[in-house]
C-alpha cells in the first residue's frame, strides 16, 4: 500500500508512504566523473529473510499484522511447544491487532519443529510463525 485517501464530504485526508532512501557509500579515491550516459541499475528490495528461508508448505504464517504471543497471558503456558503434535484447528498462538486478541489456528496436522518468534515480537502479514513437519 503506497497511498491512502479518505474523502468525507468536503474533508479530505491523504496518507502517502515515503519512498525508501537508498544510500551508497563511495570512497573518495574511486569517485570519478561519469563518461557518456550513465543509467543506474534498478535497486531491488531484498526479500524478507524469514519468508525466503522457509518452505511455505511447512510454515504457519501470520494472517495479519500485529504482535505475536505464544500464550493467552503472561503467566499462562504456551499454546504449543517444539515437538508437540498439533491437530488441524488447534490454537497455536495469538496475534494482537488493535487491542483485539486473534487466535491463530493450525490449518493442518503436524509436529511443531520450531517457533520462529519470541513473545511480544511484532509480526507482519504472511510472516512465518511456526515451522511444521
Amino acid at each position: 500500500l503506497e497511498e491512502l485517501e479518505v474523502v468525507d464530504g468536503d474533508q479530505r485526508i491523504r496518507l502517502r508512504k515515503r519512498p525508501e532512501k537508498v544510500r551508497e557509500v563511495v570512497s573518495m579515491n574511486t569517485l570519478q566523473a561519469p563518461t557518456g550516459s550513465v543509467v543506474p541499475a534498478p535497486v531491488e528490495a531484498p526479500a524478507s529473510d524469514a519468508a525466503a528461508a522457509f518452505d511455505p508448505a511447512k510454515t504457519i504464517q501470520s494472517p495479519m499484522v500485529g504482535t505475536f504471543y505464544r500464550s493467552s497471558g503472561p503467566d499462562a503456558d504456551p499454546f504449543v511447544e517444539v515437538g508437540d503434535q498439533v491437530q488441524e484447528g488447534q490454537v497455536l498462538c495469538i496475534v494482537e491487532a488493535m487491542k483485539v486478541m486473534n487466535e491463530v489456528k493450525a490449518d493442518r496436522t503436524g509436529v511443531v519443529e520450531s517457533v520462529l518468534l519470541d513473545d511480544g515480537n511484532p509480526v507482519e502479514f504472511g510472516q512465518p510463525l511456526f515451522l511444521f513437519s
